[in-house]
């Protein structure tokens, strides 16, 4: 049996889909399986890269296809990136599966689980799907405006890939009552909650982190979001809570990262005068340790229209670090719901900057209970997200998937 991934971006990319899809891949190369992925040439970041067209590593044979080359900023361009990965990505597909193997399907591009259904049903292959986010209700959410009937129809198709494959997995109960809405099958819809490395990242004292004096900040209290900054993310709250801390000295608010929204926050910030406020670029994986644990809090969000659609990756390596968790978004959406339930941070609703400041400015001054939280978030990353953990429930999953 073949295990064939679809995704548009894999190892060496750094985005958050990369990397979990490379975890995986790598992790059932090693066995006894035979795994593809077929991905695009390009990284995230970087669309004009060319990564080799077909390359084995990790036990793994990666087939990149070809696709135009537009990138994020400008949205026709991108629809035809995504266009174009559609049928060379499907073309492959078609070429590489064979009865009775599996294909999981991604989200990125979004439906691209209507092109894995297609080669399951006509190649006799099982499907599963590996849901990041829905589409479209993503766009729905975020404004793209589209045809109603046009709307309708990719909803439609979709809902049906999803009652099509075994197994439908999603991140989180909230994701999951959204499928269930939807008339996918219970039985259909698996919960397997994204991870970090918790060998890799491992929690270890702020202050003596080579990254603060690298970047000035040694002995501030720092408050960071790590990650992508893109359109799913609310940002306005926290430059409203820098804003009313700034007259503090020994406090900063750092964002590590890129995405959409990087350069517009960069440029709001220094419009308002926030010297408390600082930027740096995305880091390699293999000073993801050191970064993720250089703050005293992280700071995440998401704009609560996007509940059930979407789960923050970045979660996970921040419980990994064992570090508090300040999370701005839905009250009851999923991120808040761990949060409560761990003890290890506290959520707030867009809006609510003075709430944020005051958390922030407490937490400051009371290190007893900044480490109490800690430890409870790496408590409940070993109990729950632990990378060793999902990818034992993967291979649970795929097992039964084997022809006997």
């Amino acid at each position: 049996m073949q295990i064939l991934f679809l995704n548009r971006f894999f190892y060496p990319d750094h985005s958050a889909t990369s990397q979990l899809l490379s975890d995986l891949a790598f992790a059932l190369g090693e066995s006894d399986r035979k795994v593809r992925v077929i991905t695009s040439r390009q990284r995230y970041d970087d669309p004009g890269a060319d990564l080799p067209a077909f390359e084995a590593v990790g036990g793994v044979f990666v087939h990149r296809v070809w696709t135009s080359r537009f990138g994020r900023a400008w949205l026709p361009g991108r629809a035809l990136d995504y266009l174009s990965f559609y049928v060379s990505a499907g073309w492959r597909l078609w070429r590489l599966t064979r009865e009775g193997d599996v294909i999981v399907a991604k989200t990125d591009p979004p439906l691209i689980s209507l092109v894995g259904a297609v080669v399951a049903r006509l190649r006799g292959a099982r499907l599963v799907n590996w849901l990041q986010d829905l589409f479209p209700e993503v766009a729905e959410a975020l404004g793209v405006r589209m045809p109603g009937l046009a709307v309708r129809r990719l909803r439609d198709w979709r809902n049906a890939s999803l009652r099509q494959a075994r197994t439908n997995v999603v991140l989180g109960e909230r994701m999951a009552e959204r499928l269930r809405e939807s008339g996918v099958p219970p039985e259909r819809v698996e919960i397997i909650h994204n991870w970090a490395d918790g060998g890799a990242i491992r929690p270890t004292a702020a202050e003596g982190n080579p990254l603060r004096e690298e970047w000035g900040l040694s002995g501030r209290f720092v408050a960071a979001y790590s990650g992508n900054l893109g359109r799913a993310h609310e940002f306005d709250t926290l430059l409203a809570a820098a804003e009313i801390l700034r007259g503090l000295d020994g406090m900063a608010f750092l964002f590590i990262g890129g995405g959409h929204g990087y350069e517009k926050l960069r440029l709001e910030a220094k419009r308002r005068g926030l010297a408390n406020v600082l930027f740096r670029p995305y880091q390699p994986r293999e000073r993801l340790g050191l970064s993720l644990t250089l703050p005293d809090i992280h700071l995440i969000s998401l704009l609560p229209a996007l509940e059930g659609l979407i789960v923050p990756s970045k979660f996970y390596g921040v419980l990994a670090a064992g570090r508090p968790v300040a999370f701005v978004g839905a009250r009851d959406g999923e991120l808040s719901r761990q949060i409560e339930r761990h003890a290890c941070g506290a959520s707030f609703a867009p809006g609510d900057a003075d709430g944020l400041a005051g958390f922030l400015l407490a937490l400051s001054r009371d290190g007893e209970r900044r480490e109490r939280m800690g430890r409870n978030a790496r408590t409940a990353f070993e109990n729950e997200f632990d990378q060793a953990r999902a990818l034992a429930k993967w291979r649970a999953l795929l097992t039964p998937l084997r022809p006997s």
